[in-house]
């Protein structure tokens, strides 16, 4: 199920919030790697990798990356303490989050009786790569009709606050996204808020409907945007899918009503 290979990082190509890309020598090939350093600490030019090369070696929608499993010659610190939210659950790589839905949290009191995202506009998606595309026609509009949220610096123009939603259909870290950071980056989203197995958002939650909640009352958006994170499951069947979950957003943003 798994192919693990040993590698040699011999440099990076580039780095973007949450992962950094590199080029990794497996057997003497040169393959492109993808590490998260919040697991595995940060990679440095000779540091032996662990690396998972199977959807590489498959040939599936990976972005073409092996991905760093372990640094195992100089492994990281242990973390400061944080959270009690396990994503990734039960596999060798679950990690521990902060919830902001968990006991503890400094957003539980907001979140322990809200049902209700005071009707705030949901847009719902199938694909991660409709995100750009959603905040674009969100902003074309605000810009049309004069908006309402944060100052733009034009006095005529209040851009809305905008929070992706991230469901867990396609890829579970939010590192993943370069989408995501260029438009945090450009000021297009105020927040992303990782769901279910999901993680690395600025907020992680353990469902959709608490996310929902946690853009509207703790993050304070306008408007939110749902969808899966990058890469998806298709199986040439009616119903297997994994953008079928759009159905289940949709249920949560109506649960209330």
């Amino acid at each position: 199920m798994i192919t693990w290979r040993n590698g040699t990082v011999s440099g990076t190509r580039r780095e973007w919030p949450g992962a950094v890309e590199l080029d990794v020598s497996v057997d003497g090939t040169p393959v492109r790697a993808l590490a998260y350093p919040a697991l595995t600490g940060f990679p440095r030019a000779g540091d032996r990798v662990l690396l998972n090369t199977t959807a590489l070696d498959l040939g599936l929608g990976t972005g073409g990356y092996a991905l760093v499993v372990a640094i195992p010659d100089r492994l990281p610190p242990d973390p400061a303490p944080g959270g009690h939210l396990v994503k990734a659950r039960y596999t060798p790589l679950q990690a521990t989050v902060a919830g902001a839905d968990e006991q503890g949290s400094p957003h539980h009191a907001i979140l322990r009786d809200a049902d209700d995202i005071g009707g705030m506009p949901v847009v719902v998606a199938d694909l991660h790569s409709a995100l750009a595309a959603v905040l674009a026609g969100v902003f074309d509009e605000a810009e049309r009709t004069g908006g309402a949220g944060d100052e733009t610096g034009d006095e005529n123009i209040r851009r809305p606050r905008v929070v992706y939603v991230m469901q867990d259909g396609g890829a579970l870290p939010a590192w993943f996204s370069r989408t995501c950071a260029a438009l945090k980056e450009a000021g297009w989203l105020v927040a992303t808020v990782t769901t279910g197995q999901a993680f690395g958002g600025d907020l992680e939650t353990v469902t959709v409907h608490t996310g929902l909640l946690a853009a509207r009352h703790v993050l304070a958006a306008d408007i939110a945007v749902v969808a899966q994170g990058p890469g998806n499951l298709g199986t040439g069947t009616r119903w297997g899918y994994s953008g079928v979950a759009a159905g289940e957003a949709v249920n949560a943003v109506a649960a209330p009503e």
